[in-house]
């Protein structure tokens, strides 16, 4: 089994595109909607695009109009790490892979969203891959 925190740099720039490194391996932010999976509405399981870690379920993925996917949970508690963010100027919860340790995005808390956390887990599609499925609940 890989161990993905051991993987070099170099090794992450032959596995990924220049963009998918930018934003899984530096933390960079795709533009707003642009995303394939900004307004996908397909069944399935979205995982890291860079170690194949399932993070997400279609069923908690919800429209916020923010121009990223947004979803009110992860699906499990240990498929993600949640870190302080003070980059530019604000202070956010940044939102990364607990296997590999890939930049996902970020969550906010209390927005107002009628959703059953109050949570939008604001992810980057280009951080995901959807394998389209029967999701059970």
């Amino acid at each position: 089994m890989t161990d993905f925190k051991l993987i070099a740099d170099t090794e992450w720039k032959k596995r990924l595109s220049p963009e998918e490194y930018r934003v899984l391996r530096e933390a960079g932010t795709e533009a707003p909607f642009v995303g394939e999976y900004t307004d996908t509405k397909a069944e399935g399981v979205y995982s890291c695009r860079a170690c194949g870690q399932e993070l997400f379920r279609s069923t908690e993925k919800f429209d916020s109009h923010c121009g990223w996917p947004s979803f009110f949970s992860p699906l499990a508690g240990d498929k993600v790490i949640e870190r302080s963010d003070n980059s530019h100027g604000m202070v956010r919860t940044e939102v990364i892979c607990a296997n590999c340790e890939s930049h996902l995005g970020h969550v906010f808390t209390g927005e107002g969203y009628d959703t059953p956390t109050d949570q939008r887990y604001c992810i980057n599609s280009i951080s995901l891959t959807l394998e389209e499925k029967p999701v059970e609940d």
